[in-house]
């Protein structure tokens, strides 16, 4: 069997074009990672290579010790992925200590994962622990209205949440726990992987201040409507506050609290206060 035939490697290439699609994915922007299922790689295991350098992380997560990853490279365009997906992705693998990584499959022109790998594998762990090792895609996006958003509303859980929630009504359904914010911060360093793993302990979905979505899913299609689930709510809102600066009717919080008995999810309350 080839690598490309597999099911989670066609999953995350469909992946890779719809997000460049929609227009999340100028130039060699946003990352996608997914934790791969050890015997999804039993028929393949003769086509890894496994005597690779074994380069820093850049943190630690033990927890992910000896998992394998299918990830973009750095500076990869996500256009291209469909293309020549062994030129622009690869698997590799956590060492032992949880803080070494082997590339074992593709990057075949040379390269390195994705510059935010720390933030990718920080929030897979943390993901990881909280869904009983359900969780396994961690995607990134340029999603513009979001960050559009970003510009002109506080940078608050309790606020974005609201918005979103109001301006979608399938969001409350599709991200019941709300959304986390994080202040801009410098891509691809330590400080802004830690302040969004705190986020993920708690929420599916944080947002990036001038720069865009971070999502968790337990598949592709989970993660992926989840973020343009998000996006579509942005741009209504945005579209909405490009008419006029207030609305003239919206949903309340006790329509989300009949929305949520229906659709038998839970609303945390903070997120319901009078406005």
């Amino acid at each position: 069997m080839n690598i490309l035939d597999l099911e989670f490697v066609k999953g995350f290439i469909r992946m890779c074009n719809d997000g460049f699609n929609q227009g999340w994915h100028e130039r060699n922007g946003g990352n996608l990672t997914y934790r791969i299922k050890e015997e999804d790689l039993k028929d393949v295991r003769d086509l890894l290579n496994t005597d690779g350098e074994w380069l820093e992380i850049g943190t630690e997560v033990p927890s992910l010790a000896n998992e394998h990853f299918l990830v973009t490279g750095s500076g990869k365009y996500f256009r291209n992925v469909i293309l020549d997906p062994e030129s622009n992705i690869a698997i590799i693998l956590i060492d032992e200590t949880g803080t070494k990584y082997q590339i074992q499959w593709g990057l075949k022109d040379g390269g390195k994962p994705t510059s935010e790998l720390p933030s990718h594998l920080m929030n897979h762990a943390v993901k990881k622990e909280v869904s009983g090792g359900k969780h396994r895609v961690i995607y990134h996006a340029h999603t513009t209205n979001t960050i559009a958003l970003t510009f002109v509303l506080p940078l608050d859980d309790q606020v974005f949440t609201r918005e979103l929630w109001e301006s979608a009504t399938e969001c409350p359904v599709v991200f019941p726990d709300g959304v986390g914010v994080v202040g801009w911060m410098v891509p691809g360093g330590r400080a802004i992987a830690e302040k969004t793993a705190e986020l993920m302990e708690k929420y599916d979905v944080a947002i990036w201040a001038h720069h865009g979505m971070f999502a968790a899913g337990f598949d592709f299609d989970l993660t992926f409507g989840l973020m343009h689930t998000a996006e579509k709510s942005a741009e209504i809102l945005v579209k909405m506050l490009s008419m006029r600066p207030d609305k003239l009717q919206t949903i309340t919080p006790d329509d989300f609290r009949h929305l949520a008995k229906d659709f038998n999810v839970t609303l945390p309350e903070e997120f319901l206060y009078e406005k």
